[in-house]
C-alpha cells in the first residue's frame, strides 16, 4: 500500500480530490437543510461518482457523470417504494443486481451506471429510507453529483493535464460465452444466496451480505480471481472491524472527530484501491462503523454481525463462481497474456516504422496499452501466485511469466524512447531483430499452442549501449525465448502453466 508505484502522484491527487468532492457534497446537503440521512446519501453518491467514472477522456467522463441520475433516481424510487414489501423488495434488488452486472458489457460507462444503480438500492437499505424521504434523497444526490463534478472538472481537473489510460476491453464472446453475461447470472445467484442466508442472520442488516457478494464480482473475470477477491474482502473486513472497535465505538458518534475520520477513510479508499483490495476494505469497514456511530446505532455486536454477513456474501460468491457458468482461471489467464504479447508485437512494429522515418508511426499508445494489459495479467494470475495457493509448480511458472512480461514492458518502454528521438537512425539489423520478435510472438500466440518454438537466438552478445534500439530488441528476444521454452515440452499447455 505504501510503496506501490504512483507515477506523477496520480493516486495521491485523486485521493485528495475525492476528499474535497465528498466534503463539498456533505456541506451542500447540510446548507440546504437536508436530514442526516440525506447528507450521508449525498456523500456516498459523490464518492461513487468519483470512484466509478473511469472513462478514457474528460468529455466521456462528463457524459457518464451526467447520466448517473438516470440510473440512480429510478432505483431510489423503486427501493423506497418497496421498503415495506419484503418479497417484492428482494426481487427488485436481484433484478438490479443482474442489470447492473450485465451493463458491464458496454465498457466503463456501463460499469459505472451499473454500480451506481446497485449502490442506490443498497443505500436505501443501509439508511432504512422510506417513500416520504424520496424528495430530499433526490435533492441530496443531485447536489452530490454537482459537487463531485465541480471538484473533478473545475476545481481540480487532473485528467485535463494527465489523461487517464483507456481500460482494456473485456474478453470477447457472444451469448453465454461472454464473461460479463456469465457474471450477471453468477452475481445474481450469489446475491440471492446472500440475501436468503443474510436475512436468516438479521432482518435489519442482511444487505451487507448482498453488498459483499456484489462487490466481489467487480473487476474480476474468472473463478480464481473471484475467489481471491472474496478472501481479500473478508481479510480487510476483519481488520477493519478490529479498528472499528478501537476507533468508532469510543467516539459515540461525536460529529467533528467522526467527520475528520470519515475524510481519512475516503482518502484511504481511493489511495489503496489499486494496490490493495484488503486495505481498501479496511477503510470501507471503518467508515461504515463511523457512519453507524453518527446514526446512533453502533455497538460491538453490530460489528460482529458485519463480519458474519460479509462471510455469508463471500461464501455465496465462492459457490456461484464454481457452480454457475464458471469461467476457468486458465482460459482467462491465457487470453490476457496473449493480448499483452500482441501489444508487444504492435509496439515493436510501430517503433521500427518510426525509426525507418515514418512520422505517422507512433508506438507510444501501444506501450501505454501494454502497461494496462500487464495490470490485467497480474490480476488474472493473482490466484496462482497467492501465498495460500498449494500449486507450487504453477505458482513458480506464473511468477516467471509475470517477471518475463515485465522484462518485455521495460524493453518496449526503452525502444519507444529511442524511436521518439529524432536523431535516431534506422539500422538494417533492426528489421531482422524486429522480425524475430514478431516470429516469437506468433509462436506464443498461435491457436492451441500448435506453432513451433520462437525464433532462435542469434548467439551474438548483447549489443552495446551505442546501439540502444538493438539492445532493447535483443532484450525482447531473450524474454520471449524464455517465455516460450516450457512450451516445447507441452505445446498445448496454457502460457501461464506450461511446464508446470
Amino acid at each position: 500500500m505504501f510503496v506501490a508505484p504512483d507515477p506523477g502522484r496520480t493516486r495521491l491527487r485523486n485521493s485528495l480530490r475525492a476528499v474535497v468532492g465528498v466534503g463539498l457534497a456533505v456541506v451542500a446537503a447540510e446548507l440546504a437543510g437536508l436530514s442526516l440521512t440525506a447528507s450521508i446519501t449525498g456523500g456516498l453518491a459523490a464518492l461513487l461518482a468519483l470512484f466509478t467514472v473511469l472513462d478514457a477522456d474528460v468529455r466521456a467522463q462528463r457524459v457518464t457523470t451526467a447520466l448517473l441520475p438516470a440510473a440512480g433516481f429510478p432505483v431510489l424510487a423503486l427501493a423506497t417504494t418497496l421498503h415495506g414489501m419484503p418479497q417484492a423488495r428482494d426481487a427488485g434488488f436481484l433484478a438490479v443486481v443482474f442489470a447492473g452486472v450485465y451493463a458491464r458489457r458496454w465498457g466503463p460507462r456501463g460499469h459505472a451506471l451499473g454500480v451506481f444503480a446497485f449502490m442506490m438500492f443498497f443505500v436505501t437499505q443501509f439508511l432504512h429510507a422510506v417513500p416520504a424521504q424520496l424528495p430530499e434523497l433526490f435533492a441530496a444526490v443531485g447536489l452530490a453529483l454537482l459537487s463531485a463534478g465541480a471538484a473533478r472538472f473545475v476545481l481540480w481537473p487532473i485528467e485535463r493535464r494527465t489523461p487517464p489510460p483507456a481500460a482494456p476491453p473485456g474478453l470477447p464472446g457472444t451469448g453465454l460465452a461472454r464473461p460479463t453475461t456469465r457474471q450477471a447470472f453468477q452475481a445474481t445467484a450469489a446475491c440471492g444466496f446472500a440475501l436468503a442466508v443474510g436475512q436468516a442472520l438479521s432482518e435489519d442488516r442482511w444487505y451487507w451480505a448482498v453488498g459483499t457478494a456484489w462487490w466481489i464480482f467487480v473487476n474480476t473475470a474468472s473463478r480464481g480471481e473471484t475467489l481471491v477477491r472474496g478472501f481479500r474482502r473478508v481479510l480487510g473486513t476483519v481488520i477493519g472491524i478490529a479498528a472499528g472497535l478501537l476507533i468508532a465505538v469510543p467516539l459515540h458518534g461525536a460529529p467533528a472527530p467522526t467527520a475528520a475520520l470519515v475524510a481519512v477513510c475516503v482518502f484511504g479508499i481511493f489511495y489503496t484501491a489499486a494496490p490493495s483490495y484488503s486495505w481498501m476494505m479496511f477503510f470501507v469497514t471503518v467508515m461504515a462503523g463511523l457512519l453507524y456511530g453518527l446514526l446512533g446505532v453502533l455497538h460491538p455486536g453490530l460489528l460482529l454481525l458485519r463480519f458474519q454477513e460479509t462471510a455469508v456474501g463471500a461464501l455465496g460468491a465462492s459457490l456461484a463462481v464454481v457452480l454457475v457458468l464458471p469461467v476457468t482461471t486458465h482460459a482467462a489467464n491465457d487470453a490476457w497474456i496473449q493480448r499483452a504479447l500482441h501489444c508487444v508485437r504492435a509496439s515493436t512494429a510501430a517503433s521500427l516504422d518510426r525509426l525507418a522515418g515514418d512520422p505517422a508511426a507512433d508506438p507510444a499508445p501501444h506501450a501505454a496499452e501494454l502497461e494496462l494489459l500487464l495490470g490485467r495479467v497480474r490480476m488474472a494470475l493473482a490466484p496462482l501466485v497467492h501465498p495460500l495457493s498449494p500449486l507450487r509448480a504453477r505458482k513458480a511458472r506464473a511468477r516467471q511469466v509475470l517477471a518475463l512480461l515485465d522484462d518485455c514492458a521495460r524493453e518496449v518502454r526503452g525502444l519507444v524512447a529511442v524511436a521518439a528521438d529524432p536523431q535516431a537512425s534506422h539500422d538494417a539489423r533492426l528489421a531482422a531483430a524486429c522480425w524475430r520478435v514478431e516470429a516469437a510472438v506468433e509462436a506464443l500466440t498461435a491457436p492451441q499452442g500448435t506453432a513451433g518454438p520462437a525464433a532462435p537466438r542469434t548467439g551474438k552478445p548483447r549489443p552495446a549501449a551505442a546501439e540502444p534500439a538493438l539492445a532493447h530488441l535483443h532484450g525482447l528476444e531473450e524474454a520471449l525465448e524464455a517465455l516460450a521454452a516450457p512450451l516445447r515440452t507441452d505445446p498445448r499447455a496454457p502460457l501461464a502453466t506450461a511446464g508446470a
